[in-house]
């Protein structure tokens, strides 16, 4: 896809030097600096009411973002009185608020920062939804919901993120515990393995402990459950039909294919990252793209640890599975994938395939050179997982990701 791009190789992330992660690397230490000279005056004789507490934003970050800002939007002036502004309101308070314009800007470049993305030719169509002034976990449910229908448009897929309100001095903000605002349980056998999506069943064993009647299906949807303060018991709400477009797969010549019964949903929306923008932490705000069918079809029906779906594709197809010199994993995964893109284009619901989509990739690279901006690029996730030397973004070198790069979506800090 685009924004789903960012969570699914799970064993590159295994590999990663420590401390990367999320969209574009990880937080940094707020308020770091390099290492004090020795002082001459012993530890013990320091008055604690001498030491000034570091901001709960960082200043420096928050003048940076506002210059960024500033810079690529000519028309918005001179940035030094809002910086000034800003500074002044985080040596009183901590932090400072965000305006509009501020906040739809660093949300977009928050996408097109993410390394792991190679969607991100489509940064500036992102639909942003100000919702800092939603306050209890029944209201962002429904905005959540509400996410979802705008983002479907009838299959038409829309870039959407909702951002919810900030974590502030000593008032922490609501938290989204679902990775994705659609996702699918997974239920334990009695004698091991699994019934539907293993990535959903440690929060389907969490909904349930709160009260959720779990089912025992391949492709039950899973409730949304929201934490609104630390220590306190999440709420769990369950996704209104309308919410949650799915597409039944079918294969352009194996009419068995749809008897396998499998299907996928239509919006991937992740929700368990925090978009952090000029120092400002936002822990509750789920974004979409569109899928790219590989994701589907490759990782999430195709991965041992997920579906793993290949041993009953290819024992239909009447592949020779004795040995893997018959590259039968191989055959039966490109089936498994043309599945997804055609059941996809069927149904009228917006969806990309892989070789389409690193050549807009590269184009994406080549408008941003143009204006004089690098591309951090992670290859092990900007490569397809099907065919990945047979796509043009297979074949070159990318600029190196700058962890510290912001804005960006970073993986939440826990409470």
């Amino acid at each position: 896809m685009i924004f789903s791009r960012l969570r699914h190789r799970s064993p590159a992330a295994a590999h990663a030097p420590a401390g990367t992660t999320g969209a574009a690397g990880c937080p940094f230490g707020h308020g770091s600096s390099p290492a004090a000279a020795p002082s001459s005056v012993a530890p013990s004789a320091v008055s604690p009411a001498s030491v000034t507490p570091a901001p709960f934003t960082d200043p420096a970050e928050a003048a940076a973002f506002l210059r960024q800002f500033h810079a690529e939007r000519p028309d918005s002036g001179d940035p030094e009185p809002r910086v000034r502004q800003v500074l002044d309101e985080i040596e009183r308070i901590g932090s400072y608020r965000h305006t509009t314009d501020e906040l739809a800007f660093g949300a977009r470049l928050a996408w097109r920062n993410s390394a792991r993305c190679i969607g991100r030719l489509y940064w500036r169509s992102l639909v942003v939804r100000d919702l800092r002034e939603c306050g209890s976990a029944d209201e962002l449910a429904e905005h959540c919901f509400e996410h979802l229908r705008l983002a479907t448009n009838g299959g038409r897929i829309r870039p959407v993120i909702s951002v919810f309100a900030p974590d502030r001095p000593g008032r922490p903000a609501p938290r989204i515990l679902n990775s994705q605002l659609v996702r699918y349980a997974g239920h334990p056998k009695e004698g091991g393995g699994w019934t539907g999506d293993p990535a959903g069943g440690q929060l389907a064993a969490r909904a349930a402990d709160l009260g959720w009647k779990r089912g025992d299906g391949r492709f039950d949807v899973l409730p949304l459950l929201i934490q609104e303060r630390p220590g306190e018991a999440p709420r769990w709400y369950e996704l209104p039909d309308d919410t949650t477009l799915e597409v039944p797969l079918r294969h352009p010549d194996h009419s068995w294919f749809a008897d396998l019964g499998l299907r996928w949903y239509a919006v991937p929306a992740i929700s368990d990252l925090t978009l952090e923008i000029g120092g400002i932490r936002y822990p509750a705000a789920p974004f979409n793209g569109w899928y790219m069918g590989t994701e589907i079809g490759a990782r999430n029906l195709a991965d041992a640890d997920r579906y793993a779906l290949l041993d009953e594709v290819a024992t239909r197809m009447g592949l020779d599975t004795s040995d893997d010199r018959t590259l039968w994993r191989d055959r039966a995964l490109v089936e498994l994938n043309l599945a997804v893109l055609h059941s996809f284009q069927e149904a009228g619901v917006t969806i990309a395939d892989h070789h389409t989509e690193s050549d807009r990739f590269l184009r994406h690279i080549a408008q941003e050179k143009r204006l004089g901006r690098p591309t951090p690029a992670d290859w092990s996730w900007i490569v397809p997982p099907v065919s990945g030397s047979l796509t043009p973004v297979f074949h070159r070198y990318y600029d190196p990701v700058d962890p510290a790069l912001r804005p960006a979506f970073v993986t939440r800090t826990p409470w």
